[in-house]
């Protein structure tokens, strides 16, 4: 059972990290930010979508294991719900409406959100292979 949860958070924590350090930036850096801007926006709500069902399912599992694991999964999957659903359509208002300031502020705070995230995954990474 410890390894189905380990697998189900690395699996997590890979692809955060790999969507955020590695597919975001290269989208911005290879193609024009015309392009780059608007398919940015189409995968986001997939993106939160994977990180929501592997929190949840990751989480499911941990907490016959760990609870202080499977609390910070839980914690992931909502503040998950709040960036799709919440924040997501604010950034997107904030570029439609031409508003730099605000988009900004709210584009730093889903940074925010998503370093938590990755960091929260990690510790449950840590937790259930005993390393902490």
């Amino acid at each position: 059972m410890i390894e189905i949860a380990l697998l189900i958070t690395a699996l997590l924590f890979g692809g955060m990290v790999l969507y955020a350090f590695g597919f975001a930036a290269f989208v911005f850096t290879a193609l024009p930010a015309e392009t780059a801007g608007p398919l940015i926006r189409k995968a986001f709500p997939h993106f939160y979508l994977f990180v929501f069902g592997s929190s949840v399912l990751a989480g499911l599992v941990a907490v016959f294991l760990d609870p202080m694991s499977a609390l910070i999964l839980a914690a992931i999957a909502a503040t998950t719900v709040f960036a799709r659903q919440a924040l997501m359509p604010a950034i997107n208002r904030a570029t439609d409406m031409k508003q730099p300031q605000r988009f900004k502020m709210l584009h730093t705070l889903s940074v925010v959100v998503t370093l938590c995230h990755i960091v929260g995954a990690a510790f449950v990474l840590l937790r259930l292979s005993g390393a902490t």
